[in-house]
């Protein structure tokens, strides 16, 4: 078995099928685990933060078909980096705003490379259908990040529990509202209370409801017709 260093790792979740099924367990550590349960811990979200960007930019560069083309994308990443290093430094309301256009910005990048493996020339594999899913919790997470933005940017754009409006508001927070309005489950503790916020949740329950129905159907039976024997 050949050794695999940790500096190629990231660059081996691109090259194959089954690093789409790494990246959703990554994503669980990152929504379930560390997000969660290590939001102070700032040595672990450095690290965190640091392999994502680590795979980002192995997958532009393993993606990409053209050198503009990794040029163009690496721009993204690189603008992340500058934004955090900025805010690190010196923080600046401006920044506020350049930071959630580069999260907007990262979190479709990595949609689009996850969709790009996903769709790849092959037969559909599990771990295709499992992309799929990295798919649909990466649309989570960007809306997580709307969702927290808003709350704080946009007075009363969001309504907390008395429990969590009176306490340090964590990111965990905007992932469980964010993934029960994805999911459609809304249990209703908390409330979209701008038209703003509410515009966003209409649209991701939208893609909640579809995108199962019909991205990740499609890859089910398309995976189905392509193991039956041809006459059978």
């Amino acid at each position: 078995m050949p050794k695999i260093l940790a500096k190629d790792l990231p660059k081996r979740l691109w090259t194959e099928e089954s690093g789409l099924t790494s990246i959703l367990i990554l994503l669980c550590i990152s929504n379930f685990i560390i997000s969660p349960f290590f939001d102070k811990g700032q040595l672990v979200n450095i690290l965190s933060r640091a392999f994502w960007v680590a795979l980002m930019f192995a997958g532009i560069t393993t993606l990409s078909e053209t050198k503009l083309q990794r040029r163009l994308f690496s721009i993204i990443p690189i603008l992340l980096i500058t934004v955090n290093l900025f805010k690190y430094f010196r923080d600046s309301p401006v920044l506020v705003f350049f930071e959630i256009a580069a999260d907007i910005a990262v979190f479709t990048l990595l949609i689009g490379m996850v969709f790009v493996k996903v769709f790849e020339k092959g037969p559909v594999s599990i771990h295709r259908i499992v992309g799929a899913v990295a798919g649909y919790m990466l649309i989570g997470n960007l809306w997580a990040d709307l969702f927290q933005f808003l709350y704080f940017h946009v007075p009363g754009s969001i309504q907390l529990t008395a429990s969590d409006a009176d306490s340090v508001i964590k990111p965990a927070t905007f992932v469980y509202f964010s993934f029960t309005t994805l999911t459609t489950t809304g249990f209703g503790d908390i409330l979209p209370t701008h038209t703003i916020t509410r515009t966003l949740v209409i649209i991701e329950q939208l893609i909640g409801v579809f995108y199962p129905a019909i991205l990740i159907g499609r890859l089910v039976s398309l995976t189905i017709v392509s193991t039956e024997k041809p006459g059978a």
